[in-house]
């Protein structure tokens, strides 16, 4: 087998609304954000992942971004295809005589239908995979924390990404219950946009958007440390001149309160379809957050004070689920129940 090994590179793959991931030899190899930019006149894809997020909000009309993902699903086929190739490229191999067979190990979100798994297989078969497996994400996310899902135990997991908050409750290697919404990280870049508008009359881009959510995002209004107050800079739409406010994350806890209200719904729609036997284990281990949007100042002390459950969040939430894939793929032998082939 070793010779044949040889011959075949083996890469897992995190194929996020926001970002994607790509390990590589147990190695994170590839972190990018999940961006394209094209060329209008030529369809040639000019820039990829960072680069192309540098130009996103700032192009002019001879170039687009794309974002190929949308609600965790392929929404365009052909600027996913050039983003997987443009992301492989990007690992640094050994081999340079010749092209190896690639087996590729994809995470995908648990409420994913036939066709959408087929769209994450083609573009990953016309990137170059001769072997794909897929993986549910919230499975691929506990096998990432350390959870062993293959025991007679319940465990709950969350992953909030970028398009969708996966819940899935898992035991005996497979999801008994879980439930998918479309209310991530993207949903609450929108909430700031929106109230930065309607609030301040301050008119913002989604990169803008996106850093307060990460400088002063906040899920709760009380914080025991809280961070500063940051500076936002935008077009003021009475003058159309641009300037700058301060924004609290007490104001960003405001906006965010309806999305992550939706979250908690169903959250608790989850716990309740769980059989009794799995509830008392989830009593026992609590909850576990991972995914980027599990990062946001106060989720977890909300989430445990609606649900009554201890909540533990990943060591590093935004790697867990491609940790989790990367193992997967090491062990496709004994995971092989959990993928598709």
């Amino acid at each position: 087998m070793g010779l044949f090994d040889f011959f075949t590179q083996e890469i897992a793959i995190d194929l996020g609304t926001a970002n994607t991931l790509i390990i590589y030899n147990d190695k994170v190899v590839v972190d990018e954000p999940s961006i394209v930019a094209m060329e209008r006149g030529s369809g040639k894809y000019i820039a990829i992942g960072r680069q192309a997020q540098q130009m996103h909000g700032k192009t002019h009309e001879d170039i687009k971004t794309i974002r190929p993902l949308k609600d965790g699903v392929i929404a365009d086929f052909q600027a996913a295809e050039a983003m997987i190739r443009g992301m492989i490229k990007m690992i640094k191999t050994k081999n340079t005589f010749f092209t190896p067979s690639m087996r590729m190990v994809i995470c995908i979100p648990s409420g994913i239908t036939e066709v959408e798994k087929r769209a994450v297989r083609d573009s990953a078969e016309h990137a170059g995979a001769k072997e794909v497996y897929l993986i549910h994400e919230p499975m691929a996310a506990a096998i990432g924390i350390g959870i062993d899902v293959e025991e007679p135990m319940g465990n709950m997991i969350i992953d909030i990404g970028g398009g969708t908050s996966e819940i899935a409750v898992i035991a005996l290697g497979g999801i008994v219950c879980d439930k998918n919404i479309r209310i991530a990280g993207d949903e609450f870049t929108q909430d700031i946009e929106e109230y930065m508008r309607r609030q301040h009359n301050i008119l913002i881009g989604e990169r803008t958007a996106e850093m307060i959510k990460i400088e002063v995002g906040a899920a709760l209004p009380e914080l025991e440390n809280p961070p500063e107050d940051y500076a936002v800079r935008g077009r003021d739409l009475l003058t159309g001149i641009p300037k700058e406010i301060h924004v609290s994350y007490k104001e960003i806890a405001h906006c965010l309160d309806k999305s992550i209200s939706k979250i908690e719904e169903a959250i608790l729609s989850a716990l309740e379809n769980t059989p009794p036997e799995l509830s008392a284990d989830i009593y026992r281990t609590g909850i576990y957050l991972a995914g980027g949007g599990s990062m946001l100042r106060g989720l977890d002390r909300r989430i445990s004070m609606k649900t009554k459950l201890p909540v533990h969040v990943a060591d590093d939430p935004l790697r867990a689920v491609a940790r989790g894939t990367g193992i997967a793929l090491k062990n496709i032998g004994k995971f092989q129940f959990l993928m598709g082939g």
